[in-house]
């Protein structure tokens, strides 16, 4: 399965993702071709939207010590609800959808979430630092928000303006 990451301001990336009923080969194939997508493309996570597909599903992997992402750590996520939050953290975020564009979001400090693994059986998940912000950053993403969208009015003006510029360039090339 050939996946693309779908960038920025594609209207795809606002739809509302569906729910998954069906785990079947279908679904795991899906989650086959976006592990090595999100690896190759350096990202920690990546939502099923942001490759065309609008339903609730996401991968994570978030790097050790020497920034190696091991398959024993891969997660995968399907239907996640989020259960409990507590604290307040700030992060630099970035996202695959939204390249070369970095900014500080304030996220939950510790979450908890109720989720399905790709054969449906119900999960639970308690996760602080990196793993928090990355996960509730995915499950943005299943309700159509992008990092951008938590920006202040003057923060998203200003990114407007330099995404525009940076597209421009980049037809250009």
């Amino acid at each position: 399965m050939k996946l693309t990451i779908v960038e920025y301001p594609d209207k795809r990336l606002r739809q509302i993702s569906k729910e998954v009923t069906t785990f079947d080969t279908k679904l795991h194939a899906l989650l086959d071709a976006m592990n090595p997508m999100m690896i190759d493309t350096n990202g920690i996570g990546l939502a099923a939207i942001q490759v065309g597909y609008a339903i609730r599903v996401l991968t994570l992997n978030i790097p050790d010590e020497e920034g190696e992402q091991h398959p024993e750590n891969l997660l995968e996520i399907i239907n996640p609800v989020v259960i409990d939050k507590s604290g307040e953290t700030l992060y630099q975020e970035g996202c695959l959808s939204v390249p070369k564009f970095y900014e500080d979001i304030k996220r939950s400090e510790k979450i908890s979430i109720h989720y399905q693994d790709r054969d449906g059986k119900k999960m639970q998940l308690d996760a602080d630092g990196l793993l928090a912000i990355a996960i509730q950053h995915e499950m943005d993403h299943l309700e159509g928000i992008l990092f951008i969208d938590k920006l202040s009015y003057a923060k998203r003006k200003k990114f407007e303006k330099e995404y525009k510029k940076m597209l421009k360039e980049r037809k250009k090339s």
